[in-house]
């Protein structure tokens, strides 16, 4: 697929390396020739210096015949408008644009190819907002992604010593919970990745994602962990755009306080939100972290455009008796370094974005990507199409699919109801299948056992 990519930023250059990766045809536009030269010395990748809107830079990056644009510059109307010129000159089949203005989102409206020619908008705050907010509302997890519009879900948890199942084999989870169906897709265990078998034992300290049905999560996690208390005192660290949308979303149902550093923006805070208690300070303020008992807040989530800061004040919290805490780091560099740490949850918004970037890029009828273990593996949500002649998949049983190595089947959805995957079950055309990939570099095999064949009409 020959793709443009407008903006070699954070999100940007992630999606560059990433589609790079899978033998996609990638040019990049930034007018940061410094940056692009740092990209291409990484990835294979053409670049181009210059407007991302101007319509002879992208013709120059060859916007007369590419599949897909994706516009992710920092600026929203730059990226509308190289829309709309992408649109009204080379007739781009597909148009994503990063919006990151509330006064745009809630005019959806707009966006059409009539007014303005975007195709998918993708907004990174509000993506992240929901991130964190699945996290809050499932204390323990390391990680939380939907499936099938919520009604089955991925968790990630850290397996602790006093856990039921931690030192058993995975074959006696049904002995534990003969209720319950669940799937562990896959264990990571200091760092590799292990595709789970029945004899498979967990350890203290994996790191396991399974699935289930919503409805089960929080008793599937009871047998890694011990189950945490639901949260009820939060602090957020940082007023800007998903401060304010995490403190919106949850202020009903959490005692939410919020520490911003700069009064004008506090004065806003506080006429927008309903509940939530806003104060003006600095988040590694320890008196003010002391006044408002820091020692008995659930969770600490520091969420500033500055990683330092974000760093710092969330160790400094959690030092000083905080539950739990959330950092929000843009460097990918230092979300490894720090995570499981004193900091419990390091939380990228690249990888956080980049899963809805994928899912518009995958061939075959791919509905949901998530990057899973900061990239390191990959959920997808196919839907299986055909019949017995023609696909690849449909009318087989899941333990006939001849998945890639690494790759597993979690579940499948079929008309809203939730089917755990086992090796008997025939999947059906219409199906929703959900996989788990430890090795992304076999998306392109996942990819082709969807795709239908000529003999389907």
């Amino acid at each position: 697929m020959k793709i443009i990519i407008l903006g070699a930023g954070q999100v940007g250059g992630t999606l560059a390396e990433n589609l790079a990766s899978e033998a996609n045809d990638i040019t990049i536009v930034d007018t940061n020739a410094e940056r692009l030269r740092e990209l291409q010395d990484r990835v294979d990748i053409r670049s181009i210096t210059g407007n991302a809107s101007f319509p002879n830079v992208l013709k120059q990056a060859g916007a007369d015949d590419a599949d897909m644009l994706v516009a992710v510059t920092n600026s929203d109307e730059e990226n509308m408008i190289a829309c709309q010129v992408a649109y009204s000159l080379f007739r781009t089949p597909t148009k994503i644009a990063r919006i990151r203005q509330n006064a745009y989102l809630s005019h959806p409206e707009l966006f059409q190819n009539d007014l303005i020619p975007v195709d998918v908008i993708i907004s990174p705050e509000r993506i992240v907002t929901n991130y964190i907010q699945r996290l809050i509302e499932h204390p323990g997890a390391l990680q939380v992604v939907d499936f099938a519009d919520g009604a089955l879900q991925l968790v990630a948890v850290k397996a602790y010593y006093g856990g039921p199942l931690v030192g058993q084999e995975l074959r006696y989870i049904r002995e534990h919970m003969p209720s319950v169906d669940t799937r562990v897709a896959a264990i990571f265990r200091r760092g590799t990745p292990i595709l789970p078998e029945g004899t498979t034992v967990i350890e203290a300290d994996d790191e396991v994602f399974f699935i289930a049905a919503r409805k089960h999560i929080r008793d599937v996690m009871s047998e890694m962990r011990r189950l945490d208390e639901n949260y009820k005192r939060i602090i957020i660290a940082g007023g800007g755009n998903i401060g304010e949308r995490l403190a919106s979303n949850i202020e009903n149902h959490y005692n939410v306080k919020l520490i911003e550093k700069n009064i004008d923006r506090c004065h806003q805070l506080s006429q927008r939100l309903d509940k939530t208690l806003v104060f003006n300070g600095h988040a590694s303020d320890k008196d003010l972290l002391l006044h408002e008992n820091i020692e008995e807040t659930d969770i600490f989530c520091s969420l500033t455009n500055d990683d330092e800061a974000n760093i710092m004040s969330a160790m400094l919290a959690k030092r000083m008796g905080a539950r739990k805490v959330m950092a929000l780091i843009n460097n990918p560099a230092y979300v490894d370094l720090v995570q499981g740490g004193e900091i419990d949850i390091a939380i990228s918004p690249q990888t956080a974005t980049i899963g809805s970037l994928l899912t518009h890029v995958r061939r075959g009828d791919v509905v949901n990507v998530h990057s899973l273990r900061r990239g390191a593996a990959e959920a997808i949500e196919a839907i299986a199409h055909g019949d017995e002649k023609s696909s690849k998949v449909v009318g087989k049983k899941i333990g006939e699919v001849p998945l890639p190595e690494g790759t597993s089947i979690g579940a499948i959805v079929r008309n809203g109801e939730v089917i755990i995957a086992h090796d008997h079950i025939v999947i059906e055309s219409d199906d929703h299948v959900i996989m788990f990939l430890v090795d992304k570099r076999r998306i392109k095999e996942v990819e082709r056992l969807f795709q239908v064949g000529l003999t389907f009409f």
